[in-house]
């Protein structure tokens, strides 16, 4: 039953409309349920939790956030729910940082504020929240947006202090104070809540591990669909849907909305409409990641052929890509700047491009600062982004943080070179026109070098089609 349906039902006949109602559609509830409503209910007795596992990760960030901002009053809004149209909301998903200096996540409460209130020696911070009406209340019964009779069981004041192992208070006691430093309103608090996720503590790496390792089930689940995806006019729906129930069965859902770019749709970078045709004979990219429970999600492409093997130019383009990341992982070193992550996969990109006769320059012309660059034409994005409780994660650090940074032991980020051959491209020869390629793959850097995350999912052309005719078989 729809929130549209159910807000029909009925509408107080006696008390203050509710925030939210429509009122010019809701039926009067009878005096005799506003009599009994609030009665015979039993006793819901509380057992607090010990605190979570991310608790005392995330108190130690809060520590250092305090420490960045002596003398301020900080103010960490976890967002409000999200019109998706007329009185539809989109699920709720918390504000990344917001998740991160609580330990909150899957389960957080919109409308939640996080404050540090200024002290002598640092902070008090106390974490604002709608605490579950009373039954006796109007909220119970026919507020649709929160009442417990519409959504069920709501968090209390608590429950949730000893979950999080940190201080509770209704939001209604929630003031704004002049002068304090607000989220995404202050640049200086949101570049330092987003640059203290550039190193991931060890609850952090773990779940990432997770995320990867349920993304990887939902990759099988794809090679399975893909005969029903052939048999589908829209094909790639099916691949889209098959990894949507992994990611919801097994996790929170997907990071970002999945993209299954089959045949010259592949060429599109953020291809997500994903309501094409699955046609043998053709590649198909599937760039797909599950956010775990603790919102850290996975963010891994792979290019599959829809038959099972690769044809001669598939695969030279695919092995080309599987090439530029495996420099782009032999260049990531502690000490190196992130940016030589993707020159050293460029380079690659640039010189098979040059050998097939593609660019009107010679490669090391292309890869020139300044007026090269060509190349660039079949690989248009970045080769990494930092990853964790955001898919593109971090990114209010200032450029000599990211970009220029230097990599250091608990950072995850991606590697994901590409190769696009747009089907109308004139540059190209026909045989490659339409044929697109990614492999994106999760890396933790670590005093020992690199760790590929994701490296138990196929990556060469011929594990590639020894996987798919594994799982297919």
């Amino acid at each position: 039953m729809s929130t549209a349906e159910r807000d029909t039902i009925a509408e107080p006949a006696v008390e203050t409309p509710v925030e939210n109602s429509t009122t010019n559609r809701k039926q009067p509830f009878p005096r005799g349920f506003l009599d009994t409503i609030s009665t015979g209910w039993a006793e819901r007795p509380e057992s607090l939790p010990a605190p979570r596992p991310q608790a005392a990760f995330a108190s130690t960030r809060r520590a250092a956030v305090s420490a960045a901002f002596p003398g301020k009053r900080l103010v960490i809004p976890a967002g409000s729910l999200k019109q998706r149209s007329n009185d539809t909301d989109y699920p709720f998903r918390a504000h990344s940082a917001f998740a991160h200096l609580t330990g909150w996540a899957a389960d957080s409460e919109p409308d939640s504020i996080l404050v540090f209130e200024p002290t002598d020696d640092g902070h008090d911070i106390t974490l604002y929240f709608r605490e579950r009406a009373d039954r006796t209340t109007t909220e119970f019964y026919a507020d649709a947006t929160v009442g417990e009779f519409w959504i069920g069981p709501r968090p209390s004041l608590a429950g949730v202090a000893a979950d999080l192992d940190i201080a509770t208070a209704h939001l209604d006691e929630y003031t704004e104070v002049e002068g304090a430093l607000v989220l995404d309103e202050s640049d200086d608090l949101t570049r330092v809540v987003s640059e203290l996720r550039l190193v991931k503590d060890e609850y952090e790496i773990a779940e990432m591990r997770r995320a990867v390792d349920i993304t990887a089930q939902g990759f099988d689940d794809i090679i399975r669909a893909l005969p029903e995806a052939v048999s589908h006019a829209r094909g790639e729906r099916v691949v889209e849907g098959v990894f949507h129930r992994r990611a919801r069965e097994d996790g929170n859902g997907e990071g970002y909305d999945t993209i299954a770019a089959s045949g010259p749709h592949a060429c599109y970078l953020h291809w997500t409409r994903n309501d094409g045709t699955v046609v043998p004979g053709d590649l198909i990219l599937v760039d797909a990641g599950v956010e775990a429970d603790s919102l850290y999600t996975a963010d891994i492409t792979r290019t599959l052929p829809v038959s099972g093997t690769f044809t001669e130019v598939q695969r030279r383009v695919y092995e080309t890509v599987r090439e530029a990341a495996d420099a782009a992982f032999a260049a990531a070193r502690i000490g190196v700047r992130f940016r030589e992550v993707h020159e050293a996969a460029m380079k690659v990109i640039a010189a098979r491009v040059a050998e097939w006769g593609l660019l009107p320059v010679t490669a090391q012309e292309a890869l020139d600062a300044d007026a090269g660059g060509q190349h660039r034409r079949y690989m248009v994005h970045g080769t990494s982004h930092h990853l964790g409780i955001d898919v593109h994660d971090c990114a209010q650090a200032r450029r000599e943080m990211y970009y220029d940074g230097i990599l250091a032991p608990g950072m995850v980020f991606t590697i994901e070179p590409g190769l696009y051959f747009q089907i109308d491209d004139l540059t190209v020869p026909v045989e490659y026109r339409g044929i697109g390629v990614r492999i994106e793959d999760d890396i933790l850097m670590t005093e020992d070098g690199p760790v590929n995350l994701s490296a138990g999912i196929p990556r060469t052309a011929d594990e590639v089609e020894a996987w798919i005719a594994r799982v297919q078989a």
